[in-house]
């Protein structure tokens, strides 16, 4: 079991990280290097009543010690999420869930929905240079959103009858009952159509890197047994 374990965790983790860091190189960075021209006042999009500003991001190769650095924190934080994927395979496999590629997918897309999609229903992506609530109070409501989805996600896939059904989907519509922290103003100084792609293009990523956690991890489970 530690072996499987071991294995599924690294290994998937490692493929993971490098995956989700080229796609990030690819669909996401850019758009932050482009933020951060607003916010450093360098390129303005709402200035002198007109509202428009060019588009275009800032050539890669520039910031090539930045990019490692995004390879680095992805390969570290992958490989995590791979050991808290194949802790729950380990759970599953005690109750006599067979672990195999197609619900190792299943699995991660649950990572997909609980890290990353639900919180963003309230909390969606932002961009460099954007205003929003007190940091510790988005935190919170982040950490509460995460921990309840998935023990929500848990109650609805291993609970048996309508009332296990429905205390998850009370605990995943919860945080968001209950609403995420938001200013009562709209600020913001990159244009609007920029932080729109970034927050659909991170979400992206992220499904995308959670579904090949997952099947990878499940198929590697699955070959160590």
């Amino acid at each position: 079991m530690l072996k499987q374990i071991g294995a599924s965790a690294l290994f998937a983790g490692l493929a993971a990280g490098v995956f989700a860091a080229l796609l990030q190189l690819w669909f996401v960075v850019p758009l932050l290097m482009e933020a951060e021209l607003y916010e450093s006042g360098a390129r303005a999009h709402f200035t002198d009543g007109h509202i428009g500003s060019d588009a275009g991001a800032p050539p890669l190769g520039g910031a090539m010690g930045r990019h490692l650095g995004t390879l680095a924190i992805n390969i570290v934080g992958w490989i995590g999420f791979g050991f808290v994927l194949a802790a729950g395979f380990a759970l599953a496999a005690r109750r006599g869930v067979e672990v195999d590629a197609r619900r190792g997918l299943l699995w991660g897309l649950g990572g997909f929905v609980a890290l990353s999609l639900a919180p963003a229903f309230g909390l969606p992506p932002e961009l460099p240079g954007t205003f929003a609530a007190e940091i510790g109070e988005r935190q919170t409501w982040w950490a509460f959103c995460v921990i309840a989805t998935a023990l929500g996600l848990a109650l609805m896939a291993f609970g048996r009858g309508p009332a296990w059904l429905a205390g998850g989907v009370a605990l995943i519509a919860a945080p968001h009952l209950i609403g995420a922290p938001h200013l009562d103003r709209y600020f913001g100084s990159a244009a609007p159509e920029l932080a729109a792609m970034f927050s659909a293009r991170a979400l992206g990523v992220s499904a995308a890197a959670w579904a090949f956690l997952g099947l990878a991890a499940g198929w590697i489970w699955s070959r160590e047994t």
